[in-house]
């Protein structure tokens, strides 16, 4: 495990992990315990983004809190069992704190469903069973907003992406990719694999909280007859 840290600006730092499993190691350890002066965490998928209030804490300060927090998986497994990621902190603020689970309702009636299934080499029932299952978590937001990239122990699959994306994917898909399961807020490019359909509504820019999958968030997918 490496960690390169690099200066953003004058108030932020770029964390440079080489694994997803790194940055979310990193993150519950650096949300579990924030030092005053530390204002927001953007994790992706290989990076952690640190803002800071330099008055506050010099990024410095940020720089040596950083390096001194273990960052390996066994870690994080420990604080997961602690109830600790409960409690993270979303990238939208650092005092906003999701220790809610969010429960998305999903008709699994996708187009690509049953040749998914085929392909991991599962009956459509069992990957569905799989997909509700699984106890998913935000790791990092990108591609669109309200776009979140979940990801679980639990799910065993690494899924193919379509050898053509298609030119527009409904709001509300429940798709799959790589280790990845998500939702498409709305109407775009894609492609992952749909294998379902939700109406939760996954951005909304009216709202205080526009996003319903901010980083650290735990969702669960039940199966419904209608969305």
């Amino acid at each position: 495990m490496s960690r390169r840290l690099l200066p953003s600006g004058d108030a932020a730092l770029l964390v440079e992990c080489d694994t997803l499993d790194e940055v979310l190691a990193l993150h519950d350890a650096l949300a579990a315990e924030p030092p005053a002066g530390v204002l927001e965490l953007v994790p992706a998928a290989r990076t952690i983004l640190v803002s800071v209030d330099p008055e506050r804490l010099p990024l410095e300060s940020a720089a040596t809190w950083v390096r001194r927090i273990p960052a390996d998986s066994a870690a994080r497994r420990s604080r997961l069992e602690a109830g600790v990621a409960a409690t993270s902190v979303a990238a939208t603020a650092i005092d906003e704190a999701v220790v809610d689970e969010v429960i998305v309702d999903v008709v699994y009636d996708g187009d690509d469903l049953r040749h998914t299934a085929g392909l991991l080499g599962v009956s459509a029932e069992s990957l569905v069973a799989r997909h509700q299952a699984a106890a998913w978590r935000v790791a990092f937001i990108g591609f669109a907003p309200g776009f979140g990239y979940l990801v679980s122990d639990d799910w065993p699959f690494e899924v193919p992406r379509l050898d053509a994306p298609r030119p527009r994917v409904p709001p509300g898909a429940v798709a799959l990719a790589g280790a990845f399961a998500g939702v498409y807020p709305r109407q775009s490019p894609g492609g992952w694999r749909v294998i379902g359909r939700t109406d939760a509504v996954l951005w909304d820019p009216a709202s205080p909280s526009p996003a319903l999958f901010v980083p650290g968030r735990r969702v669960r997918f039940r199966a419904v007859d209608r969305a």
